[in-house]
């Protein structure tokens, strides 16, 4: 049995990582062909960094995702903050109006973006994107800083106010200190899921405001080719660094603790 479930567990991660894996190696093909392997070059990477509209795709991609980063991990810890401190009125129905973006589709949520946007003459641009991938990124961040802060001993903060320090330095010193690996962590989520968001960016972006993903989707429609692999494996090694980051940062944490 024991041999069984080993040998079951080993075929998922193959079919889950090999493609990964086939799309990384053939991002080194010197042909223009994603199943025929013609031997190693770097010629795709130097056709994606010398690819003005590839650039500007990137460029838009980062500057939607660090800006909705940023807020929605400010607005996600602060949810997360008061909902867990605090009992207030609506407080159930809140953390459920807060829950209710990883639950929909993404679909549905871009169309009722969209159709929010056409209501009130909102121009489709990047501010149109960043504000849609802040509606979907808050919720994670709240769910990462609320399991942080599950266990989370207020006598510290309530010492602290007692030594005579006011609210905002115990927040400063005492709070944000010990919750940051959540905040991190779901920051890193947060930018992650707005850098390879398609469906939502496609329908709230304007004319010219073309990100990485959607840039990758129009391409397609040309035929694939290494460079689309050249651009997945930046992904992928840009995803797996913000994981490494963040598991240093929580082991710094820990050993500083």
């Amino acid at each position: 049995m024991k041999r069984l479930l080993e040998t079951n567990v080993i075929l998922v991660f193959l079919f889950l990582y090999i493609p990964i894996i086939v799309v990384v190696v053939f991002s080194f093909n010197s042909g223009d062909q994603i199943s025929v392997w013609e031997g190693f070059s770097l010629s795709w990477y130097t056709k994606l960094f010398t690819n003005p509209a590839a650039w500007r795709a990137c460029k838009n991609s980062l500057v939607i995702a660090c800006v909705s980063t940023l807020l929605s991990t400010v607005i996600g810890t602060a949810a997360a903050l008061a909902i867990n401190k605090y009992r207030f009125q609506l407080r159930t129905t809140l953390t459920r109006i807060l829950y209710l973006p990883l639950i929909i589709p993404d679909i549905v949520l871009a169309i009722a973006l969209l159709t929010f946007y056409s209501q009130i003459k909102f121009p489709l641009k990047l501010s149109s994107v960043i504000i849609a991938h802040v509606v979907f990124c808050i919720a994670y961040v709240t769910i990462v800083v609320r399991a942080r802060l599950q266990g989370y001993d207020d006598t510290i903060e309530e010492a602290a106010l007692d030594l005579g320090a006011n609210e905002w330095q115990t927040f400063w010193h005492i709070t944000l200190p010990l919750i940051s690996p959540g905040i991190i962590g779901g920051a890193l989520l947060a930018f992650t899921l707005s850098i390879d968001d398609f469906v939502i960016t496609f329908f709230t972006a304007g004319v010219g405001y073309t990100t990485l993903s959607v840039y990758i989707y129009s391409s397609l429609k040309f035929g694939m080719t290494p460079e689309l692999n050249a651009i997945s494996t930046i992904l992928l090694v840009n995803s797996i660094g913000f994981i490494l980051l963040f598991l240093w940062f929580r082991n710094r944490n820990i050993q500083t603790n």
